[in-house]
């Protein structure tokens, strides 16, 4: 132990035992060191906390309160705002269910005093098309270094603090107005009204009173993912409507960052489990500290140097409120998906082995992008539809990827009397099955290959499990369809366009 003066209450690992007041200390410091050695959440910052009312959120919550407050020693800078995405829907919770773990956490949420929005899954339906546009967003956007912007921000301090005394009414008014300012201009940037901002403000007053979505729109959530074949793509696929929501809430609300609740056993598990699902390409970005593939919106994960266990150990000790949501496989069996399947293996191998998740975890600490920076000033490369990971579009001959798509080319053939008729359109024929097929096969018709083409090799693999892409919300199709035409424009004036500055230069 570290203050040798207590007897001790837990052991972490072998030859780590700590007392109640020692783990606290451990626990606050490693939370502080990681925001304080990465200085990527700069003063001032607007940053929203995705919370799920699980174990490893709620400690996130806890730590960002304590890095708050008076009686802190190095107080956070950033001003923090609370997001909770409700998913009854696809979990198949009734309307009374979901309405009384949403008092519960309003409960946790109002006593942090920090604003809070709840989100309602059946929302994805309602996004608009300009939600998938990634926004280049330069790293020296701030202009200025961390230090330079910690200095100019305690100086502002200074400066409000004489205002107050002076004029507190008047100070309190250009603030506010600033803000505002800011936030109308973010939302003329993604073509989102003021009028459909004010909607969505009062979506979030009190869940009590009304619900924000129609029961159509809830069917079609159930419709969505009852389409789906496989456990595995169910995940897969609410996990980038998650992520989707959480962006569309950051940047109408105006925050620039978005704090995940990922544990580093959390993690190891999602490492291993991107493998298999064909994503090594965004292993830097899944895992790491910071991903930034959305440009304007940045999400981090400071959670990610604890285990699970002290997670649990310190929820335990310090009566952190956390509240139990069921998530799409809960009590489904450990093979009934990849994700359960390899966090059922990492889990035992942990408990012969206890080196197994910090060995995985480190190992995605060493990962890095090949155009992590994106080559700002250089044409910017093309984005998955769903996940808006950078794709690779020069597949080598020899590639694994090349040979996996000639043996997919071949195995779609048919024999000409065997093939069904294909429409235009996929599933304008009214029967259940896509083009009319009778088996749950993939998709031939046009535009489904057109949309495929739009995506990374493992959002592909989970639009295959898909019966009907028409079943897909709104604003995917309609953002598929503007790049099919863009395509097709680019394509008849390339003749006149000019070659890329980088190509220039070579030549």
């Amino acid at each position: 132990m570290k203050c040798k003066a207590s007897s001790a209450v837990l052991v972490i690992r072998v030859g780590d035992a700590f007392c109640k007041s020692c783990f606290k200390e451990y626990f606050v410091h490693k939370f502080r060191a990681m925001l304080g050695k990465t200085r990527l959440i700069f003063p001032g910052e607007q940053v929203l906390l995705a919370l799920s009312g699980g174990p490893t959120s709620s400690a996130m919550l806890c730590q960002v309160q304590e890095g708050l407050s008076r009686e802190a020693p190095k107080k956070l800078r950033f001003s923090p705002g609370i997001v909770h995405i409700d998913e009854g829907a696809v979990c198949g919770r009734s309307l009374e269910e979901r309405q009384q773990t949403l008092l519960q956490l309003e409960h946790i949420f109002q006593a942090s005093g920090f604003p809070y929005h709840i989100v309602f899954l059946e929302e994805v339906f309602q996004l608009p098309t300009s939600m998938l546009n990634s926004v280049s967003c330069s790293p020296a956007s701030h202009g200025e270094n961390y230090k330079e912007a910690v200095d100019g921000f305690l100086q502002k301090q200074r400066e409000t603090l004489v205002g107050a005394e002076q004029e507190p009414t008047v100070v309190t008014q250009l603030d506010v107005t600033h803000s505002e300012d800011q936030i109308q201009a973010k939302l003329a940037q993604f073509g989102i009204s003021s009028e459909e901002n004010s909607r969505n403000n009062l979506s979030e007053t009190s869940i009590s009173r009304k619900w924000q979505f129609t029961s159509a729109q809830t069917e079609a959530v159930k419709e969505l993912f009852s389409s789906i074949k496989t456990l595995t793509a169910k995940e897969e696929l609410l996990q980038t409507l998650r992520h989707h929501l959480l962006l569309y809430t950051a940047r109408i609300k105006g925050y620039t960052k978005i704090m995940m609740g990922d544990s580093c056993t959390r993690l190891a598990v999602k490492l291993l489990t991107n493998i298999s699902l064909g994503r090594g390409a965004s292993l830097a970005i899944d895992t790491g500290f910071s991903d930034n593939r959305y440009g304007d919106v940045v999400i981090v994960r400071p959670m990610r140097e604890y285990s699970s266990k002290e997670i649990a150990f310190y929820n335990k000790l310090f009566d952190v409120p956390n509240v139990f949501t069921p998530a799409l496989d809960t009590k489904a069996s450990d093979k009934a998906s990849i994700h359960r399947l390899t966090e059922s293996f990492v889990n035992k191998l942990q408990t012969d082995f206890p080196s197994t998740v910090s060995t995985v975890y480190r190992t995605s600490e060493k990962l890095n992008t090949a155009c992590s920076d994106l080559n700002f000033g250089l044409e910017q490369p093309e984005k998955c539809l769903l996940c808006l990971c950078a794709m690779n579009n020069k597949i080598e001959e020899a590639s694994a990827f090349q040979a996996t798509l000639i043996s997919e080319n071949l195995s779609l053939k048919r024999l000409p009397e065997c093939a069904p008729e294909v429409t235009e359109q996929c599933g304008n024929d009214g029967m259940d099955k896509c083009c009319g097929m009778q088996s749950e096969a993939v998709c031939y018709s046009t535009s489904c290959g057109n949309l495929l083409a739009l995506l990374c090799y493992s959002c592909r693999l989970t639009i295959k499990d898909m019966v009907s892409l028409d079943l897909l919300p709104q604003y995917v199709l309609s953002e598929a369809e503007r790049r099919k035409r863009r395509a097709q424009v680019r394509e008849q004036i390339k003749e006149f366009l000019l070659a890329p500055e980088k190509d220039v230069a070579d030549s």
